[in-house]
């Protein structure tokens, strides 16, 4: 064997199956292949260009397969990339399409990618219109008129709205407004066994309020799961309104006391300052009999009378306190 010819020749093999895998990367012949099979028209240079333009080949066609099975002819490739490039999922939006159409549910290509590009399931919305989803509200307490209060767990059936899933309200919305309605309807009720005698009362007063407006849903019903009875609400607001009025009497009361208190020190200090000025007065009295008796004004028999009315005075006050 002549070994000079035999490099040449396997560097040729080299470079050929290396150009092969190249062209057959750049240049999907199976993917082709597959899709003329199925009926689908394509070139193999569009399906260069997809790897050109960062693409998938592969997505593009098999959803292109799957829509021309189900004979949505209205979808092309251009809009299938185009909603590729801007962030969409092509598989999610055919799969819907083709249910829809199963389901006779009118949805369109547009309608569809906008739903997809809004952060919605598209799919899950035309399977939600198919088979409506049941959702349970978290317990919503609400007090009766006659202070009772019910704890209520309501379950209510909803269905996709396709027209409404691009910009309507979410499954939170929903449930808030059912829960309002339950505290409104129960609120309303004269007493809480009005409430549990007809729990259909409430479902028929809140379903009738068209909660389902601005959302992406339409409700179908609303049904109360369980009713329990919770706090007598009534009673501890009165207990509450007792006790706080027990409050302000007893401050109102210490209020006169600390007065009282008060007025009774200002009292004992006037009749101390009164004491004050009687003993001040007594110290001039020995002054002025003094004087009385330099200037001949008091004699000295008057002086032994006032003396003996003092000292009868003193006895009688002995006796009484004996």
């Amino acid at each position: 064997m002549n070994t000079d010819n035999f490099f040449p020749i396997a560097g040729v093999v080299v470079v050929a199956f290396v150009l092969l895998i190249v062209f057959f990367h750049y240049v999907p012949f199976m993917l082709w292949l597959s899709a003329k099979v199925s009926g689908v028209r394509i070139s193999l240079l569009q399906l260069f260009l997809m790897r050109i333009r960062n693409v998938p080949p592969s997505t593009i066609v098999q959803a292109m397969i799957e829509a021309h099975k189900a004979d949505l002819e209205d979808i092309t490739r251009d809009s299938l990339e185009a909603h590729y490039l801007a962030g969409g999922n092509v598989e999610r939006v055919v799969h819907a399409l083709v249910s829809a159409s199963k389901a006779n549910i009118e949805l369109t290509f547009q309608m569809a990618t906008a739903i997809d590009l809004a952060g919605r399931d598209v799919f899950e919305a035309v399977q939600m219109s198919v088979n409506p989803k049941v959702i349970d509200t978290p317990h919503v307490t609400a007090v009766a008129k006659d202070g009772i209060q019910l704890i209520a767990i309501a379950r209510v059936t909803v269905r996709a709205n396709i027209k409404r899933l691009v910009g309507g309200a979410g499954e939170d919305t929903v449930l808030a407004r059912v829960g309002e309605g339950i505290v409104s309807s129960i609120g309303s009720s004269e007493n809480h066994k009005a409430v549990l005698e007809n729990p259909d009362s409430i479902s028929k007063l809140v379903l009738s309020k068209g909660l389902d407006a601005g959302t992406a849903f339409e409700i179908l019903s609303i049904d109360i799961a369980d009713i329990d009875i919770g706090k007598n609400i009534g009673a501890a607001l009165q207990i509450d309104q007792a006790n706080a009025d027990k409050n302000i009497a007893q401050a109102k009361a210490e209020e006169r006391r600390a007065m009282a208190v008060a007025l009774e020190q200002e009292n004992k200090a006037r009749a101390q300052e009164a004491r004050a000025h009687v003993i001040e007065a007594e110290a001039e009295v020995p002054k002025a009999m003094a004087e009385a008796f330099r200037t001949g004004n008091l004699g000295i028999m008057d002086y032994y009378r006032m003396k003996n009315i003092q000292a009868d005075t003193a006895m009688r006050d002995n006796i009484a306190k004996d």
